[in-house]
């Protein structure tokens, strides 16, 4: 089968990747440890490697936009080096993950591949934001998004309204739709980072402009009405979801 979809493996450390092509490691934050292990490097051609600690994941997403990375297929992708959409017919480390051909067949349903919403359930998608982070960076880009494309904020009200969201900047897309994707978010973030000072936020904290892009990519689905097909998400290391309901109560209730 010709690789009609390219999906980025985004990681800061060496890992056991699927063996076929159309997944792609890529090294973030290469440009800040300058340790190479053997994967494709985030910091080369036009790129915001050295940002990585603000921007997560999202600097494999600007480095491939900015370098036409996806010039020769059709869908555009993004998962973690932990984290992949699950599927039947692919095992990476006794894990089921998505193949190309499963991809492909939810993609005739769709335009873009999302994980299943998180239901916050005792909690609004901004109160939730409040009570795990700061809540003036959303507010913050909340006045950008006015200021800057004014036909999204009734969708942005709504979502962080809402108790569920699309959570790990996870996708499968159309190239095209990418393209558009990348050309809103990164106008509202870079203008985010030029008017708030993380100099003293920790280091969880400091991963602010990866946290909000992924309220952003909420909104952006809804205002385009991106006709999605939502899928389960593998974690290849397991996730504790008892610690993960405990956390979520510490932090609305004893911060």
């Amino acid at each position: 089968m010709k690789n009609n979809v390219k999906v980025i493996v985004a990681t800061h450390k060496p890992y056991e990747f699927p063996n076929v092509p159309y997944y792609v490691p890529v090294h973030v934050g290469r440009a800040i440890k300058q340790n190479d292990f053997g994967v494709l490097g985030d910091d080369t051609g036009e790129h915001i490697s050295l940002k990585n600690s603000s921007f997560c994941e999202l600097t494999a997403l600007y480095w491939a936009w900015k370098n036409d990375f996806f010039n020769d297929v059709e869908y555009a992708g993004l998962v973690h080096y932990r984290r992949y959409f699950s599927g039947q017919e692919l095992t990476l480390k006794d894990k089921k993950i998505a193949s190309q051909a499963e991809l492909l067949s939810r993609l005739e349903q769709c335009d873009c591949i999302v994980s299943k919403k998180r239901n916050y359930y005792i909690e609004s998608v901004y109160e939730h934001y409040k009570n795990a982070h700061f809540a003036k960076d959303l507010d913050m880009t909340k006045d950008i998004v006015a200021s800057k494309y004014p036909e999204y904020i009734p969708v942005f009200e709504q979502v962080m309204a809402g108790k569920t969201l699309h959570l790990f900047n996870m996708f499968v897309m159309k190239k095209e739709m990418f393209y558009a994707y990348c050309d809103w978010l990164f106008d509202i973030l870079f203008e985010l980072e030029s008017r708030t000072d993380i100099s003293n936020y920790d280091a969880y904290q400091g991963r602010v402009f990866g946290f909000i892009s992924e309220r952003l990519f909420n909104v952006w689905l809804v205002q385009n009405k991106v006709h999605l097909v939502e899928l389960k998400v593998t974690n290849i290391e397991g996730e504790n979801l008892v610690l993960k309901a405990f956390n979520l109560l510490k932090r609305k209730f004893l911060r």
